[in-house]
């Protein structure tokens, strides 16, 4: 196995040696399985194992990126050197800049972010059993036509950060998972739906008959789907995208945005940005899910904290760079990949619950749409406008009455979120935690 830490350290080395000021390192190994079945057959099978290294390189206020696969000792010092003169020719950044020593994280506790399943690996056998349930599993839902893809797979991914500043740490983090799709229908009147399911921790994966029975279910309940109506109604949106909309205001108080001015809610700070009672969490330190991280992609360290608090905007998503142009301190969100600069980014975030279910939510509304699956985007950063393609189901009365598609909601972020009602059902593994959402006065586009 590759020592990610003599990397980091050799590549280090070789940028001071170019004549670099200061540097981060990032190495990322691991292997992963993946299996696909078609017919209750073998369809397709692909596993990849390596390394990747990446190199930032400060000169002054200048810096620049590198990546690469090649470990050789020779490699790394040209990357160094290409990366030293890249430097030299990019202009000044004021704001570039790796942590302060004394604000680096020192103390994190990785066996309670419980990352790494210590079980069996699953073999490429194993994964094709899985597959291969699912895919079975769908094709008895009455209704379900075909089954268009089953597959399962296995991920084991090592990471090892280390800067000039005397930062140097890693982690580890294993996943499986298994996922369907499944078709109704046939000819122009096929529609198609989904399920997956992934996990830290394979004991704690859903059994491959549960996914492909609610990718059946799914399929079929969307046989028939026809254009609904145009008009102002309320919406419900399915928890397995309500993330998305909540997605649209993290982007909206993503530093990046907020630097350049380009969001809807650049004069938000302090300002109401949700119902009174709602508030929306991060927490990077949760154990036994995807995005924990026990430090982010600068050293810096993590810890839970409000977005949103009672409906009130707290805080920006910030990394050095856009804290140090805003005039504030890091949130600890950095990410970034081998071949790039941190950036920020926000992980494992949960919206306040209510105490509605979904089927409550839904006569509560009355008469509108319930969304379940969303294409597209025309959506404006700095006025909040928005439209999007849709599909889902009809209601009347608080009784899903009949599938639909092919229709676009439109209205406004601001007043949207604003607006929201939240169901109970939000899925506590992933990594946006948002339950199905109401939301008032949309327009809806169908026949």
């Amino acid at each position: 196995m590759t020592d990610l830490s003599r990397l980091t350290d050799d590549l280090l080395r070789a940028a001071r040696q170019a004549g670099a000021t200061a540097a981060d390192a990032l190495a990322v190994g691991g292997a992963s399985v993946s299996v696909d079945v078609l017919g209750g057959r073998l369809e397709h099978a692909e596993r990849s194992e390596g390394t990747e290294i990446g190199l930032r390189v400060l000169v002054g206020r200048r810096q620049a990126c590198v990546s690469g696969s090649d470990l050789t000792p020779g490699s790394m010092a040209q990357m160094a050197e290409r990366a030293v003169a890249m430097a030299r020719e990019a202009p000044e950044d004021p704001h570039a800049g790796l942590a302060d020593p004394d604000r680096l994280a020192r103390d994190w506790n990785l066996e309670r972010l419980d990352l790494v399943d210590d079980g069996p690996v699953p073999t490429p056998a194993d994964l094709q059993e899985m597959a291969l349930r699912a895919e079975a599993a769908a094709l008895d839902v009455a209704g379900v036509a075909q089954v268009s893809s089953a597959g399962a797979g296995y991920g084991d991914r090592r990471i090892h950060l280390a800067g000039t500043n005397g930062f140097s740490a890693g982690y580890r983090r294993t996943s499986t998972s298994v996922s369907c799709v499944a078709i109704s229908g046939e000819g122009s009147g096929m529609e198609r739906d989904y399920y997956g399911d992934s996990r830290i921790h394979r004991t704690d994966l859903d059994e491959p008959e549960t996914v492909g029975r609610i990718a059946g279910e799914r399929a079929a309940a969307r046989h028939g789907a026809i254009k609904p109506r145009t008009g102002a109604f309320p919406v419900v949106y399915d928890e397995r995208v309500a993330g998305q909309l909540i997605g649209h205001l993290l982007g909206a108080v993503n530093g990046s945005s907020v630097a350049r001015g380009a969001t809807f809610l650049r004069d938000a700070m302090g300002e109401a940005v949700l119902p009174a009672g709602l508030s929306l969490t991060e927490d990077p330190t949760l154990p036994r899910i995807a995005g924990s991280r026990p430090f982010d992609a600068e050293g810096l360290p993590v810890a839970s904290r409000d977005i949103v608090r009672d409906g009130v905007l707290r805080s920006w998503i910030l990394d050095l760079a856009t804290a140090r142009r805003l005039g504030l301190n890091s949130t600890g969100n950095a990410s970034r990949g081998t071949s790039s600069p941190p950036s920020p980014a926000s992980t494992n975030v949960r919206l306040t619950q209510g105490p509605a279910t979904r089927a409550e939510l839904l006569a509560q509304m009355g008469t509108g749409l319930l969304i379940t699956s969303m294409i597209g985007s025309s959506i404006s950063a700095t006025t909040g406008d928005y439209s999007r393609g849709a599909s889902g189901f009809w209601v009347e009365n608080g009784e899903i009455t009949h599938p639909v598609n092919e229709c676009t909601v439109a209205g406004n972020l601001r007043p949207m979120l604003r607006s929201l009602i939240p169901a109970n059902d939000a899925r506590l593994h992933v990594g946006r935690q948002v339950p199905s959402l109401l939301v008032e006065g949309l327009t809806i586009a169908g026949g």
